[in-house]
């Protein structure tokens, strides 16, 4: 009996020390996730290159060497363009990507997830991305003075369909 009240108390001092570690590191130590003094910008985006090499019209001696399902008059290859992209922040680079598509035959999405955590004030932002291996230089670009407050989060995301960047 009294090994049965020991064992109770003990399981009883164990449940209370992990009970209170478990309200100890609910609280403390406090999480901060960037300097209170600085503020944050995020790249986010998923764009597709363009095509690498365009769309072609086959040959009748083409068109004979293939199987009969596999007879179209207009091939196009699927593989993209890698992705060029810069972010320059104060006319410092802050991050320059060569993004490759993905997929198998190279032909999804080239994707780009960053953070740069920055001073608070105001600051000139150019991004600039190219998606053709075809184009001599970047097709989009886009320049702006943004002010940042501490603490504040800023997404520069990208849709060609809207005319390229959005910062928000």
């Amino acid at each position: 009996m009294l090994k049965k009240i020991l064992r109770y108390a003990w399981q009883g001092v164990f449940y209370g020390l992990f009970a209170a570690a478990i309200g100890y590191f609910s609280s403390a130590p406090a999480y901060v996730s960037f300097p209170p003094d600085s503020a944050l910008i995020k790249a986010s985006f998923s764009h597709a290159g363009q095509p690498i090499e365009g769309c072609r019209v086959r040959s009748a001696e083409e068109l004979a060497s293939l199987p009969p399902n596999m007879r179209v008059a207009i091939h196009c290859g699927r593989e993209r363009s890698s992705v060029k992209f810069e972010l320059e922040l104060d006319g410092k680079i802050m991050y320059r990507a060569d993004l490759p598509p993905s997929g198998l035959s190279r032909d999804g999405v080239s994707t780009v997830y960053q953070k740069f955590p920055v001073t608070a004030g105001r600051h000139h932002l150019r991004v600039r991305l190219k998606d053709s291996a075809r184009a001599p230089d970047f097709n989009f670009t886009r320049e702006t003075y943004i002010d940042l407050q501490p603490g504040q989060i800023r997404v520069v995301e990208f849709n060609a369909r809207n005319g390229g960047f959005v910062i928000k």
